[in-house]
């Protein structure tokens, strides 16, 4: 075989691996993509609306999340709905509404979050209670409570969390997030997030 064929068939069985190895990568990359946000979950204080359809006396238009997370609903006495998202307090109250209608179509909004609120503690303009209306990140917080005091020590910020029935410390280096070196710190808050800056 003449010198310009061997060279000819040795790209091409190069470009075939490069092609192979690309590809892989590429499908690695579709399986491993990240999670979207947490579904909300609904919080004592929420008020909902529960509307099911064709059945005027199975809707509600403003229903408060008690205390005790429940919230009491028509025929079907309380119903735990704090912890829970929307999708799943729905099919559990369409579960239950099949005893008394014909395949129920329900739906649950929360009109207002009330319940979710977290919490910015020291060296901030405004320190207080905040409501978790959307997906939050550690630096949006920090604007809503107005940014820094001058003496704030802003690589030592702790922020604290209950995970499991156990409080968790996360420590977060404001520094490194705004200078790009750490961004897997500006995580989302979470309801009941307390962040002290000392």
């Amino acid at each position: 075989m003449s010198t310009p064929k061997k060279n000819f068939f040795l790209i091409m069985f190069t470009c075939l691996i490069l092609l192979t190895f690309f590809s892989t990568i590429v499908r690695s990359a579709d399986i491993e993509k990240p999670a979207g946000p947490e579904p909300y979950r609904i919080a004592a204080g929420d008020i909902l609306r529960i509307t099911t359809w064709k059945e005027p006396d199975f809707t509600i238009d403003d229903i408060v999340v008690r205390i005790d997370g429940r919230i009491t609903f028509p025929l079907l006495d309380d119903i735990m709905a704090a912890g829970r998202s929307t999708l799943e307090l729905k099919n559990d109250i369409a579960t239950r509404l099949a005893k008394y209608v014909e395949n129920p179509f329900v739906t649950v909004t929360v009109k207002s979050p009330e319940g979710q609120k977290f919490y910015v503690l020291g060296e901030v303009v405004r320190t207080g209670e905040y409501k978790l209306v959307k997906n939050l990140t550690i630096l949006q917080a920090f604007a809503l409570a107005g940014g820094f005091t001058a003496w704030a020590s802003k690589s030592e910020i702790i922020l604290l969390r209950s995970e499991n029935q156990k409080d968790v410390i996360i420590r977060i280096d404001y520094k490194n997030i705004v200078k790009g070196k750490d961004l897997s710190q500006n995580i989302q808050i979470k309801a009941d997030d307390t962040i002290i800056v000392p």
